[in-house]
């Protein structure tokens, strides 16, 4: 899954492509790199962002998700609100991924009477508040519960299984240590029956781990893509798509 943030202040490159041609040039350029599927985000869910008005937000993602799908491109919306999803897929987006987990009013309806691909997140708090201290008592536990509650009433509302993929929200309210046992129960939660979506590219566990900053962890992040799918996940969300595929491709010819 490449990554295309039609925003100002994405934590990795808010900015580079927040006017639609460029977005839409860069979301090609990932889908001939290589991506199966491009994420197209107009809201930054990064630590300390600020929500944005729905217009806003709609404005900023459709012209790209209307032209990635006029180049045959399969689409992904990230988004919370009900009405970009509804939008979203009305123009034929393959997939929608939800960070608040498709707990807004509305929310579940708007993915109940399609057939779109849906990625179920967890987050603790809001993005303006998830890493003020985050605690957990036992956080494989609760994270585990929390997407398998998800994933029951989004299927008691009418959506099939096999469209619900689940996504632990690494940094998403998550020390470092929280996020290391999360991965390492990459296994456990790929036990539960549903593809398991890994979010880890470039983010700050791997300026933790590598000293290196954002702009500089495309070997860090790489190397924790390839180590997630073989802990179980099957899809990466990564920045650095071609780099992410080779990878790939030597790990499936060589392991």
């Amino acid at each position: 899954m490449g990554i295309v943030n039609v925003t100002p202040d994405s934590f990795s490159d808010g900015g580079q492509f927040f006017d639609a041609q460029g977005a839409i040039a860069h979301g090609l350029k990932l889908r001939d790199d290589g991506a199966d599927i491009v994420d197209v985000g107009g809201e930054s869910t990064r630590p300390g962002a600020q929500p944005v008005p729905f217009d806003v937000e709609l404005a900023r993602v459709m012209p790209v998700i209307e032209a990635l799908r006029r180049e045959d491109a399969a689409v992904c919306v990230d988004t919370m609100k009900p009405g970009v999803m509804r939008r979203a897929i009305e123009a034929g987006c393959a997939m929608v991924n939800d960070v608040n987990a498709f707990r807004a009013p509305g929310a579940i309806e708007a993915v109940a009477g399609n057939d779109a691909d849906i990625v179920v997140m967890h987050m603790l708090g809001t993005p303006q508040t998830m890493q003020r201290d985050p605690h957990y008592a036992d956080v494989v536990a609760e994270v585990k519960q929390f997407l398998l509650e998800r994933a029951r009433a989004l299927e008691a509302a009418g959506v099939a299984r096999e469209r619900i993929a689940l996504d632990p929200g690494f940094g998403f309210g998550k020390t470092v240590e929280h996020n290391k046992a999360l991965f390492h129960a990459l296994p456990e939660l790929a036990a539960l029956g549903y593809p398991i979506v890994a979010g880890l590219s470039r983010k700050r566990m791997i300026g933790d781990f590598t000293g290196r900053a954002v702009e500089e962890r495309v070997a860090g992040s790489v190397a924790a893509a390839l180590l997630a799918v073989q802990n179980g996940a099957s899809v990466v969300r990564v920045h650095d798509v071609r780099e992410t595929v080779d990878a790939m491709k030597v790990w499936m010819q060589l392991r």
